[in-house]
């Protein structure tokens, strides 16, 4: 590293970093920085990689050189990070699986993976928080903030490109629990329906069947059934933003308590189980371990809300 005025970092790219991110290398070059002032620096055109300006996607090649400008971060206020450290600490509670090279969590539901469009605090900055002596951690994937189940953090760069890897390969089998209006069909095991993502201005994200969509599929198949629900297992093929949820609604069934998707009448149905947060729970995860090539399967059990609105369905059924 030199400097090229005061103040100024001129940062040159290893192979170590090489294929990653600029907004993500910024934010391990800048710590406690906002993600949101990290973008901006970028989109203004203050960081430069060879002198020329870069978009936050633009990923990094060996020998680049990376212009980082100075950036002030106000003092933080130690009341104001006070009420994060029960969320922080409840992070601890939720890991299910820790090695050298991953952490694999059952994300609560109503926790975002990450802070921004609001948000101070999300997964990976408590996780962040709780190991203050981890050089790299970094989400694997996504869950929507409603969601709940498992969530991989790595803890490598090499482990997070072996499993960004097995990704693009659908070399990784996702399983999710969906509690979904009516009797959903035996012989609906595939959905194939092409999505298109739309950016409101509020900047909330939403989704439908479009055929100027990205292809899609999703594997269901039929785990229990009530008197007016289905519980399914939903596979996603494919990984499109908010999917399941679009492809359980495409085939007239939509999750209970979808705010975006759902129906109020079935939601009402449901005001008896207690039930009060979207029904979509990331259940299992197979892949191939990073270091060892061990083929893993991890299982998230169930938050007690859902498994007592399961518990009510299945009193009413009988």
């Amino acid at each position: 590293m030199k400097t090229e005025n005061p103040g100024v970092q001129l940062v040159a790219i290893t192979a170590e970093n090489a294929g990653q991110r600029i907004d993500n290398f910024l934010r391990t070059q800048l710590k406690g920085v906002p993600k949101s002032i990290i973008y901006r620096i970028v989109r203004k055109g203050e960081v430069r990689v060879n002198k020329k300006r870069v978009k936050p996607e633009y990923k990094l090649e060996a020998g680049d050189e990376v212009r980082i400008p100075p950036v002030r971060v106000a003092e933080r206020d130690e009341d104001a990070v006070s009420p994060k450290l029960a969320k922080v600490a409840s992070l601890a509670d939720a890991i299910l699986y820790e090695d050298e090279c991953l952490v694999v969590m059952n994300k609560p539901s109503g926790t975002a993976v990450h802070g921004g469009s609001g948000l101070s605090f999300g997964v990976i900055e408590g996780l962040r928080a709780l190991r203050p002596e981890a050089r790299f951690l970094e989400l694997v994937h996504r869950l929507d903030r409603d969601t709940s189940g498992i969530l991989l953090v790595a803890k490598k760069r090499s482990a997070l490109r072996s499993l960004h890897e097995q990704l693009r390969e659908k070399g990784m089998q996702k399983d999710y629990l969906a509690l979904v209006r009516g009797n959903w069909p035996s012989h609906l095991k595939v959905v194939q329906a092409p999505l298109l993502k739309n950016i409101l201005q509020s900047g909330e994200r939403i989704v439908r069947v479009s055929s100027e969509g990205k292809p899609s599929e999703t594997r269901f198949e039929v785990e229990e059934r009530f008197a007016f629900a289905t519980l399914v297992k939903a596979s996603p093929v494919t990984g499109r933003t908010h999917q399941i949820r679009v492809h359980t609604l495409h085939a007239g069934h939509p999750i209970a308590f979808d705010d975006r998707y759902g129906e109020r009448e079935f939601d009402s149905q449901l005001a008896s189980t207690g039930l009060k947060r979207l029904f979509l729970h990331a259940e299992a995860l197979t892949f191939t371990h990073p270091g060892t090539g061990e083929v893993m399967r991890v299982e998230a059990p169930l938050d007690d809300g859902l498994k007592q609105c399961l518990l009510r369905l299945r009193q009413l059924k009988a």
